[in-house]
């Protein structure tokens, strides 16, 4: 039986899936309110005893051990911070945004600037002539070909994983956060700049209590293995072996949202961690369903179970492949280029 374009394997368009979706985007103050909770009150209290570890000289091992697990739940927070960008962690939209402020100033991410660019990632995922915004810088064979010497250099930097992974975090979260995109609207460079003036503030606070040093020692750790783990959370959603690209014109919407997204199966610790986005097609189907309804939409809608799952070890490969081939319409490597006829 083939699939009509537009509908998925059960014959449902993308706006009938969404409509089947749509009784899960209703939020919940309990389950919103626990997680905020189960996670909130461990951080600060890794934070306590982080600081007592470095205050009383114990070996900077155990200090980092802590960080590792306080890093895991920076990713859960971000999480939250990801749902009310989306509106959709409480029914309250100034619940929303209050906590998306607070939540962005512990991952010291702007959240007007954070939230206008994903919303246009979500706009404009798999789409080839929409490029360069909230997402990763994706090249197609031809362009690559094409560019100077120097872009080809430049592009080959930025997606080594040495580069992307381990200078990428620093760089995203500690420098490009910091400011305002050219063009920036009022409301999103005046949340840039009181993020950065609530991080400062922290900083001062933290120097006249604990000391910069000892928060330089937790902060810097904890920041940077986060980042990790999230930047490579939001690469392997988007780049992995079978991914769906498109031209604009020609873009299948089913598509986009049932194989343009990965389904990413953690085990349940981790996804626990990661707050259920590696059930990232869910997510981009209906936006608007917060991350403690994901697993319970997999487990009732036939649909969207469909979509092959990705494991830790698979989600390896995506590491290579790095080109966009307009010709074989699958992401290749580096070293699967071969000279221009």
């Amino acid at each position: 039986m083939t699939t009509q374009p537009g509908t998925d394997r059960t014959g449902l368009t993308l706006q009938e899936l969404q409509h089947v979706l749509a009784r899960y985007g209703t939020s919940d103050p309990k389950k919103a309110l626990w997680q905020l909770f189960d996670t909130f009150i461990p951080y600060l209290a890794l934070w306590i005893l982080m600081v007592l570890t470095v205050h009383h000289g114990y070996s900077y091992w155990i200090t980092l051990a802590m960080a590792v697990v306080a890093a895991a739940l920076l990713v859960r927070i971000f999480i939250f911070f990801h749902d009310c960008c989306h509106g959709s962690f409480f029914a309250s939209q100034r619940a929303n945004r209050v906590l998306g402020y607070v939540s962005g100033i512990l991952t010291f991410t702007s959240f007007e600037k954070w939230r206008r660019s994903h919303l246009v990632h979500h706009a404009t995922a798999g789409d080839l002539d929409r490029r360069g915004v909230g997402d990763v810088w994706t090249m197609t064979v031809e362009e690559y070909r094409s560019a100077p010497a120097l872009r080809r250099l430049a592009y080959r930097l930025y997606r080594n994983p040495f580069v992307m992974f381990g200078l990428g975090p620093a760089y995203v979260f500690l420098i490009e956060q910091r400011f305002s995109r050219k063009g920036a609207e009022r409301g999103e460079r005046a949340s840039v700049l009181f993020t950065n003036l609530a991080i400062g503030a922290i900083i001062v606070a933290a120097s006249m209590t604990i000391g910069l040093r000892t928060y330089l020692l937790i902060q810097l750790p904890v920041m940077l293995i986060a980042g990790v783990i999230g930047l490579w959370m939001f690469y392997i959603q988007h780049q992995f072996e079978g991914v769906y690209w498109a031209r604009h014109d020609f873009r299948d919407p089913m598509k986009v949202a049932l194989a343009g997204s990965s389904y990413y199966r953690l085990p349940t610790v981790l996804q626990w961690f990661t707050g259920n986005i590696g059930l990232h097609h869910i997510h981009h189907i209906r936006p608007r369903i917060p991350n403690y309804h994901l697993q319970q939409v997999y487990d009732e809608v036939q649909a969207v179970q469909s979509v092959q799952p990705m494991s830790m070890r698979n989600s390896l490969k995506s590491l290579r492949m790095n080109l966009w081939d307009e010709n074989s319409q699958q992401l290749v490597s580096f070293g699967s280029l071969r000279p221009a006829a």
